[in-house]
Order: structure tokens, then C-alpha cells, then sequence
């Protein structure tokens, strides 16, 4: 577990110092999405796990302070392996990430010697060490219709995402059980309440969503999809059913436009803010620079069976990784 903090920082002027910080150290900051819009709003990036790697690897930065969960933090030293990468909380997990773990995965794979494995980007490093591809929400469409029907697929940890694309594609892949807990949280009841509040609305969702919620979707896609979706919608009005700090993102490029968090079983979607994600906080950004802790260290032999299958992805589908998902803060 990550200690407390437990230094009285209440004097500080905390956006001051990070940006001193990130000067000194030459480091760059990495924002997701499901981060909170004071720390969106501070980063160098805000975009999807993935494109904010590839984006970090690009820049001459000695440090890389990733506000995400750890699943990224890590593809960020796979990708950058002499850069210090931080991240502010190390107990920043993911739900999808522990429902999987590298020895049930490496036996499951084991039992199913014929099938390639197509693993979702959320998940560990030593996962996607026994994977042959990775993917992303917005790659793997593009990958899958590449593969012949007729190669059996193993497709984890996501089995919403594995379901869908199954669906769409008319295949059978082997899933894991693994399911994303925000996305998971959204009530088909209330979504049609919401959407009787404001007929016409489209709604937006991620496929990480459960069938019930992509079944009411005018668009499924990405947090990048989304909000390109979002910039091009000819209503005024959006229902977003994801993690609803990208919204904070909506409102700042479109703030004509009307966005609304799809609603959990409790009518709010106080129960869809990714607790995981919640951890990164000024404090402990400012630590981690300041400290260079947490950080994220990597067996060498590991990191570079990580990157195979992440290159992999990227020689069948560069061209949709994160796509329009990057801007400069």
C-alpha cells in the first residue's frame, strides 16, 4: 500500500511547484481522461493510455509523471525504458488488470494450446508478456478483421469489450471474465429515464459497457471515439455513459453543447468515478516529482516480451491507436 501523506503541504502553492518541478526534473506530465480536471488541466498530455506513451517516448523528457492507473504507467516504461517513470499513486490499479493474474492466464492459455491471444491493453505487463496481441478499444476492430475466422482467439480480460466485438464480427472468441467495475455500474433503468428526460439525445458509450447499455448506444467507441463523436453530433445535447470526467474535456471544447453522465443504479454517476483513478492527487503528483517515487521498475527480460505483442498491435493497427485522442493541454 501506498503510505499516507504525511506532510503538512497546506502552504504550498501546489501548481506552482509541479510546474518548477517539471521544469527541474525535465519531466513531462501524462494525463488520462478519468483524471480530475485540475490535474487534466495541468498536464503536458491528456489523452488515452496508449497514444500518451507513444507521445512520451517521442519527447526528450528524463521523467515521465504518469496521473493514471498502473497498467499504463508500466506501458509507458516499456516503451521508454531509460526515462523514469512515476506514478503518484501506486495503489492506483484497475479492476480489469486484477481480475486477470499472470499464472491463471499462463494456465488458461496452456489449456487452449491452439488459440492466439488478443488481451486488452488493461491489463499488467506480465500479462501482455503471455499475450500474442495487444488491443485497444479503438484498434481492435481493425486487428480482428484481420484474423482469419478460422484461428481460434482467446480475448480477455474485457469480456463486455470481447462480447461486443464477438457481436459485431460474427466470431467466437474464448473470453476471460474480467469486466471494467465503472462500466459495469451504469443501470439500464435509469438511462431510459434519462433518455425520456431528453428525447433526441444520442447516447455515447464505451464498450467496455455491459450489452444492456451498449444496446441503447448511438455510438460505441473509445474515450478518444467518444469525444471526437462528441465534437461531431449535430444535436445539442450528449449522454455519456463512461468514466464522466471526460466530460471535462467536452465542456471545454464545445461549451455550447449540453453533456450529461449516463446515470448508475442510484440515478447519479457518482458511482461511475473510476475509484482507482481518484487515488493521483496535486499532493501526490508533487511528491512523486519531487521524490522520483513511486516509480516504476522493470525486469528487462519482462519488458521486452511486453513489447512484443505491443508491437505487434502497432504493425497491424498504427494507424487507429489513439487516433485524434491527444492534445496539448
Amino acid at each position: 500500500m501506498t503510505a499516507p501523506i504525511r506532510e503538512n503541504l497546506s502552504g504550498l502553492d501546489l501548481r506552482a511547484e509541479i510546474d518548477r518541478l517539471r521544469k527541474d526534473r525535465n519531466a513531462v506530465i501524462l494525463a488520462h481522461y478519468y483524471q480530475k480536471p485540475e490535474i487534466q488541466d495541468l498536464a503536458d498530455f491528456v489523452g488515452d493510455s496508449l497514444e500518451l506513451s507513444r507521445k512520451a517516448a517521442d519527447t526528450d523528457a528524463d521523467v515521465i509523471a504518469f496521473c493514471g492507473v498502473k497498467f499504463m504507467a508500466e506501458t509507458a516504461k516499456i516503451l521508454s525504458p531509460e526515462k523514469i517513470v512515476v506514478l503518484p499513486d501506486m495503489d492506483a490499479g484497475c479492476s480489469l488488470e486484477d481480475s486477470c493474474p499472470p499464472e491463471q492466464f499462463k494456465r488458461f492459455r496452456a489449456e487452449h494450446p491452439d488459440h492466439i491471444a488478443l488481451t486488452y491493453i488493461n491489463c499488467s505487463a506480465a500479462v501482455k508478456a503471455l499475450s500474442d496481441i495487444i488491443v485497444t478499444s479503438s484498434s481492435a476492430e481493425t486487428i480482428i478483421s484481420q484474423i482469419p475466422e478460422s484461428q481460434p482467439i482467446i480475448f480477455g480480460p474485457d469480456r463486455h469489450l470481447g462480447g461486443y466485438l464477438n457481436r459485431k464480427f460474427g466470431r467466437e472468441m474464448l473470453l476471460w471474465p474480467g469486466v471494467c467495475i465503472v462500466h459495469e455500474a451504469f443501470s439500464e433503468t435509469e438511462l431510459l429515464k434519462l433518455k425520456a428526460q431528453h428525447p433526441g439525445a444520442p447516447v455515447a458509450a464505451h464498450p467496455e459497457c455491459p450489452p444492456h447499455i451498449i444496446d441503447h448506444a448511438d455510438y460505441v467507441g473509445s474515450t478518444s471515439g467518444i469525444l471526437q463523436f462528441a465534437k461531431s453530433f449535430p444535436g445539442d445535447t450528449l449522454i455519456v455513459a463512461t468514466e464522466p470526467h471526460i466530460i471535462h474535456q467536452m465542456e471545454k471544447a464545445l461549451p455550447d453543447k449540453t453533456f450529461i453522465g449516463a446515470p448508475g443504479a442510484d440515478g447519479n454517476c457518482n458511482c461511475n468515478i473510476c475509484p482507482y483513478m481518484a487515488l493521483n492527487t496535486m499532493e501526490k503528483l508533487y511528491l512523486a516529482l519531487r521524490d522520483l517515487q513511486p516509480r516504476i521498475e522493470m525486469d528487462e527480460e519482462l519488458r521486452l516480451g511486453a513489447k512484443k505483442s505491443l508491437d505487434r498491435m502497432l504493425e497491424m493497427a498504427s494507424g487507429t491507436v489513439g487516433k485524434g485522442d491527444l492534445g496539448r493541454a
